[in-house]
Order: C-alpha cells, then sequence, then structure tokens
C-alpha cells in the first residue's frame, strides 16, 4: 500500500493534512537480516519449515478445496507439486468439477499486503458478508526498509525485511479472520503450491470460512512511490530489468527462492486466474495519472504497474481458457482518495477503520505467536492513512446510461465482459432476453470497464467506452475513446469499433489518464463526447453533420477528477458538469448547434464522486453523494442567460457510496452493506434489494409509464427489474439473463 512519505504535491484546489501517516512501502532500507534477533528469527523458521506437519492444510482450488492430511504437508513442502505420490494441483489447475455452484466468486489482486483495506473496502466486507467465495492475491512482499516499527521507534529498529513481511501477512490474516468471523485468531490452513511461472506461492485457507483465500505471490517491491526502482515490477514491465527477484516472508512455508520474468508474471496470474476462475475481479487503477506540477505519479508505482500485469493477464486468461464463466473487473483509486471528499457514513468509516486497527496491529498484543510481530506497525500510529479509512472511490465503470431503450420498447444492456463489449437485448416490452452477445476488439487491445450510450437522432444507439492497447514497451501502452454504432434502429449487430483518439498522446506524460467519455446529443442532432484529460481539464470532440468528428477541443476548468456528466435541457443545450475537490463546474451550449461555452463556477460544495447528470422538463438535474454521508443531493441546473444552479435539495436515503442512477421517479444506488437502495417517488420510502452488485446501476424508460433499472451481479450475470412509473409503484422481482455461472 502507502509509501512512507504521502504523495508529494496534492490535486489543484486540494487541501493536504502533512505527512500521511499511515504508509507502508517506502524508500528500501538497510539490509535484512543485520541483527543477531534477525537470525535467530530465520533459524526459527527453518524449524517451522521442517516440523510444519500437524492440522490440516488445504490447497485451494477452482471452486473448491484439495485438502491435504498433515502427514502430507511435509512432503509437500520438501518437494513442492508432491504429495505422498500424489500431484499436488499448482496455481494452473482445471476446476473441480465436483464443486457446487455459487453465487459468484470474487478475485482481487493487488501490489501490497493492506492496498485491499484501504482501497478496496468496504466492498471486500461487504462480499465476505453476503457469502461469495473471495480470493485475494498479493503480488509484493510488501518488505519496504524492513523496519516493523511506529514512528518513535524506527531508529532504534533493526531492518529485517522478511520479518516485515510476516508482520504484514501476519496482519492481514488476523483482518480478514475478523471481516469472515469475528475472531481476528481464527486459523489458517497454509502451505505452499508451484506456480504457471516456474515459482512458488503460498496459499492460506481460513477454516471457519473455507471459501476465504489468500495468494501470496512474494516478488521484491519498489520500495517508492515514483522514484527510479528498476528492480521492480515497473523495472519488469518496461524491459529495464530482465528478471524480478521473490522476496519471501519469514513464517512463509515458501522456502525456495525464485525469478520471474515479465512473461512468467503474467503466466503466474493467468493460472492463479484459471484456478479459481472469477465472475468479479477486482485490481487497482492502472493509469492513475500524474501531478500537474512536478509531475510525480499520483499513486504508487508498484500499484499501477502491478494493475497492469493484472490486465495483460486477463487479456491472455480470457483469449486462451474457453472454459470458464464470464467476469467482470472493478478498478480503484488508490492514494488520491485522500485527497477527495469523504464517501462514506461515519458508521462505514468506523468499520472499516476497525478492520485496519486489526491489520496495523494497534494493540500490540502478540496474538499471533509470532515473533515477527502480528500486523504493520508503520501504519499503527495512524492507521486511517491519509483519510483513506474514509472513503472509497472506482476508478472506471461509473456510468450510470449502459442500460437503453427503442423505440419498440426494447431494451438494450451494455457492459464489458472478458475485455470485450458485451450486450444483451430483450426485444419489445414482453420479449425474451437474448444475450450476452460479445463484440471483438481489435488485436492487442481490452475494453476498459465503463459504457456510455446515447440514442442517435435516427433511432441507432451508439456505445462509447475507452480501451486499452498493449504494444513493445513502454511507447505501447495506449488508451483511446471508441464508439461502436448500431447499424440500424433495433438491428442485433452493431459496427466495428472507430478510435476517437485519446487527448493524452504519450503514457510517460500523464500515464494515459483520460476518464470515461460523456456523451449527449443536442437539439439539432450534434454529436459530442467529453472526457477529464491528465491535465485535470475538460477536453472533447463534436461530430458535424456530415459524421466527421473534430479536434479534441481544450474546455479549460481545473481540478477536476472523475468522470464529467453531460445531458441536454429543454432548450436541446448541452450541460456539462465535472467535480472538483472543492465545488462542481459547469459548461453550458448558448444553443443547440453551438460551441460549448466557458467553465462558470456552480456554487455547489464539493460532492463525493461521482456525479449524474438527467434532463428534464425544467432543466438539467446533477445528483450527487454527500460527502461523509453517503446520502444523496441533487440540484437544479438551467441554461438561460448563463449557467445557474437552483433548488438544492437533500434527497436522503440509505448511505452508501458510489453512482446513483435516475429515470421518471426511480432514484437507485448502492447502500450500506452494498445492496441496491431504491426509491420510486413516494417521499423517501427507500427499499433495500438484498442483491450485491459491481460497478454502477443503470435505468431507462419505456414510454412515459414503465421504468427499468438492471445491476451486474457478482456473479457475471445481467440483473433487471421494472416498475409502473408511478408514487404507489413498487420494483418487479429481479430477473437474472443467462444461465449460472455462463461459460462464454
Amino acid at each position: 500500500m502507502p509509501d512512507r512519505e504521502p504523495p508529494a504535491e496534492a490535486p489543484p484546489g486540494a487541501a493536504t493534512d502533512g505527512p500521511a501517516g499511515g504508509p507502508t512501502d517506502g524508500p528500501a532500507g538497510g539490509p535484512a537480516g543485520a541483527s543477531p534477533g534477525a537470525r535467530a528469527r530465520r533459524r526459527a523458521v527453518k524449524r517451522r519449515r521442517a516440523t510444519r506437519v500437524a492440522g490440516v492444510c488445504a490447497v485451494a482450488a477452482a471452486g473448491g478445496l484439495l485438502l491435504l492430511r498433515g502427514s502430507e504437508v511435509g512432503e509437500a513442502l520438501t518437494r513442492p507439486g508432491t504429495a505422498d505420490g500424489r500431484a499436488v494441483a499448482p496455481l494452473s489447475a482445471a476446476a473441480d468439477r465436483t464443486a457446487p455452484a455459487d453465487p459468484g466468486r470474487v478475485l482481487q489482486i493487488v501490489a501490497h499486503p493492506d492496498d485491499d483495506l484501504y482501497f478496496m473496502n468496504p466492498d471486500l466486507r461487504y462480499s465476505i458478508a453476503a457469502g461469495h467465495p473471495v480470493t485475494s492475491v498479493y503480488l509484493t512482499s510488501g518488505e519496504a526498509d524492513g523496519i516493523n516499527a511506529g514512528e518513535a521507534q524506527v531508529a532504534s529498529t533493526p531492518a529485517d525485511k522478511p520479518a516485515y513481511a510476516e508482520a504484514r501477512q501476519n496482519g492481514i490474516r488476523a483482518a480478514y479472520a475478523q471481516m469472515a468471523t469475528g475472531d481476528r485468531d481464527s486459523p489458517w490452513h497454509r502451505t505452499v503450491v508451484p506456480t504457471a511461472g516456474g515459482g512458488h506461492a503460498e496459499v492460506d485457507v481460513l477454516t471457519a470460512k473455507p471459501q476465504v483465500h489468500l495468494v501470496w505471490l512474494q516478488l521484491r517491491e519498489a520500495g517508492n512511490v515514483w522514484a527510479d526502482r528498476p528492480d521492480s515490477l515497473h523495472g519488469l514491465w518496461d524491459g529495464r530489468v530482465p528478471r524480478l527477484e521473490s522476496m519471501l516472508a519469514s513464517g512463509s512455508p515458501v522456502g525456495q527462492e525464485f525469478t520471474y520474468t515479465k512473461e512468467q508474471v503474467v503466466r503466474t496470474l493467468v493460472g492463479v486466474l484459471e484456478r479459481y476462475k472469477p465472475t468479479t475481479v477486482r485490481s487497482q487503477d492502472p493509469t492513475p495519472g500524474r501531478f500537474p506540477g512536478n509531475k510525480h505519479y499520483t499513486d504508487h508505482q508498484d500499484h499501477f504497474y502491478g494493475a497492469r500485469f493484472v490486465q495483460l493477464a486477463l487479456a491472455s486468461y480470457a483469449k486462451e481458457v474457453r472454459d470458464r464463466p464470464h467476469f467482470s473487473v472493478q478498478n480503484y483509486l488508490g492514494y488520491l482518495n485522500g485527497s477527495l471528499p469523504g464517501a462514506l457514513a461515519p458508521d462505514e468509516a468506523r468499520a472499516k477503520l476497525d478492520v485496519l486497527d486489526t491489520y496495523a496491529w494497534t494493540d500490540r498484543q502478540n496474538h499471533c505467536g509470532s515473533a515477527a510481530g502480528c500486523g504493520d506497525l508503520k501504519v499503527a500510529d495512524h492507521p486511517a492513512g491519509n483519510h483513506w479509512s474514509s472513503t472509497i472511490n472506482y476508478a472506471r465503470g461509473t456510468a450510470t446510461s449502459w442500460l437503453a431503450s427503442d423505440a419498440k420498447r426494447g431494451l438494450w444492456a451494455f457492459r464489458v465482459l472478458d475485455g470485450q463489449l458485451a450486450v444483451w437485448h430483450r426485444d419489445g416490452l414482453l420479449g425474451a432476453w437474448s444475450g450476452p452477445r460479445l463484440l471483438p476488439g481489435a488485436a492487442g487491445t481490452v475494453m476498459d470497464q465503463g459504457i456510455s450510450t446515447v440514442t442517435l437522432p435516427d433511432g441507432r444507439i451508439a456505445a462509447f467506452g475507452t480501451r486499452t492497447s498493449f504494444g513493445a514497451e513502454p511507447a505501447g501502452y495506449t488508451r483511446e475513446v471508441v464508439q461502436s454504432v448500431q447499424k440500424a434502429p433495433g438491428s442485433p449487430d452493431f459496427g466495428d469499433w472507430t478510435s476517437l483518439g485519446t487527448p493524452e498522446t504519450s503514457d510517460e506524460n500523464w500515464t494515459s489518464d483520460i476518464s470515461a467519455p460523456a456523451v449527449a446529443v443536442d437539439g439539432s442532432g450534434q454529436l459530442a463526447v467529453y472526457v477529464r484529460d491528465g491535465a485535470y481539464t475538460l477536453r472533447g470532440r463534436v461530430q458535424s453533420p456530415t459524421g466527421t468528428w473534430g479536434p479534441w477541443e481544450q474546455y479549460g476548468g481545473s481540478d477536476l477528477h472523475g468522470s464529467p456528466a453531460v445531458a441536454t435541457d429543454p432548450a436541446g443545450r448541452r450541460i456539462v458538469l465535472a467535480a472538483t475537490t472543492k465545488t462542481v463546474l459547469g459548461w453550458a451550449q448558448p444553443k443547440a448547434g453551438a460551441p460549448l461555452g466557458p467553465a462558470t463556477a456552480t456554487g455547489l460544495p464539493a460532492p463525493a464522486l461521482p456525479i449524474t447528470a438527467q434532463g428534464r422538463e425544467d432543466g438539467v438535474r446533477l445528483w450527487f453523494r454527500k460527502p461523509d454521508s453517503g446520502g444523496v443531493g441533487t440540484a437544479l441546473v438551467t441554461g438561460d442567460g448563463g449557467l445557474k444552479v437552483t433548488g438544492v435539495t437533500d434527497v436522503g436515503g440509505p448511505s452508501g457510496f458510489g453512482p446513483v442512477t435516475v429515470s421518471g421517479r426511480l432514484l437507485a444506488g448502492r447502500a450500506a452493506g452494498g445492496q441496491l437502495g431504491s426509491e420510486l417517488g413516494r417521499g423517501g420510502s427507500w427499499e433495500r434489494s438484498p442483491l450485491v452488485f459491481v460497478g454502477a446501476p443503470s435505468s431507462t424508460m419505456n414510454g412515459k409509464d414503465t421504468v427499468n433499472l438492471a445491476v451486474m451481479g457478482l456473479d457475471g450475470r445481467l440483473y433487471v427489474t421494472s416498475s409502473a412509473d408511478g408514487p404507489n409503484a413498487h420494483l418487479a422481482p429481479w430477473q437474472p439473463v443467462g444461465p449460472p455461472n455462463g461459460s462464454p
């Protein structure tokens, strides 16, 4: 997770509170094992490895567990890959066919131990509580400088990188045990398995909840947020080092050092994916951007280069492995969270911090019985980090316009599955659903999460998103905005992807940091697409009446975060809105067909990300989450005589976070517990659905009297419901589309 120093520069306009207090992946320190105590710990570890034969250990298997008796574990450790003459499945084996179907499997892949706790919670806790099988994979050991101590004890504490890595493992196991069972000391089964990349991994299975797994790949970390460290995931990705060494935690059953080339890291991750066959994959942000002033990364280099390895592995897995379920991906913002308004209500923030307290070992009681320590003392002084415990933000996949209707009252849903655009269709109001049908992409590319749609004047639907290309590194990694247009109104066929390019032409400049596109058609029939660029300003392209696209225009603004939102008002004018760390900025056309006007201050306070805009009869409605509350607020934005904001209203509702969707009287979004909360214009009477979902909900109207709502479940299936658009209406039961755990 976090480095020893906070990001060197806050985003423009952001407040800072001094040292982050909580980072752990700092500059590399003294040599490991520099003290007699460290050498004694290593000798004890060797004795434990030689005698660890008691108890029952479990090796992770896709959809189930391959159990080893205690007497078999010693054999597995001394002869990796075998146990009493029988093969121990490596992290690349096929699924256990006898395992029962489950409600969807979640796989998280992060750079360091605690990135999941800081940046993916409370989603992680919600998934565990809902009973989903959850596996977390840690790319590096997070050994930092090897000093497991608070600020006051650093000078007097010797460096021991293997021991510090062990302490962080102990803290993670305690945190997961607490989330899953309520008892931080709930035991784990630990063993070693060979990987598809030729190394070895530790796999831990929680005894009381065997659907909870931890996989430790134990590679060396960079040791600095942004400084040049060739011996790192960054250097391996760019080809500056041919291989990256392991950094084994003391106490780990993995006893044999190894190295990985870039391809071996990818193979290892493909093997993990093949074994666990996830339906939801969580990863960090592969393009977090840079600070405009000093151009330092806004996130740890291990975080986003690790996420790029995950992208590449997912692309290979989707292409190579046919016997698997569909999967969706959710990316999470990292360090920049600390400079943005808090997204969590106070009780959710306290629950998140409680888990972090356990990981940080704040009580310093040796409950785990390890000489290395039971948690990460580097963060014990400030376990909340740089306000990270009070928020969570998705880096991608926050668009809420991916459900669309057509003139025949049919429905269309557009999501990204397996790195491709997936399309579902319901023919007419009462027809059967079909799909998902995957739209092929260009070779060497994957679609990023988050699709926005718009209905063109002739009735065709156009889908917009961004895609990532992998080429010769480092220059070959690029992102661009793309569109696919329905061939005819109501047709199941869509055209090939057309590239609209990107305002960020070099990955080196801003790490390819562009937002998802926001799209709208004005009253003249003119189509426009807008993105936030890496310099935190608004950019856009406009399509001419002949169908050609103009250049990427600069619309200004500063300190923009998340994705912009756009809608058309009753006069046919496009109104664009974007959140900053202090307020919301707006742009409006003076009339339909005219160029977009200048950035205008709305006077609104800063909302929690993301924001939603919707055209109404009285103007454009802005919908947002209230900071540090999770409640929903709204405001009316009009363009007559210049952009104006009125009617700021607190809608309330069950506290939650993330995007909200609005259609007719329906307002819906994620509530506490990760479930869907919805309101149908009954004066604040909210309903809660037990369905836990990934990404953003989406809604649309069929004509004037029916509202439709859709989400993507953690099982990789589309779920839809509908209601009459009236004050006494209720949503119908959720309808899953497609077979359970369906394969491509």
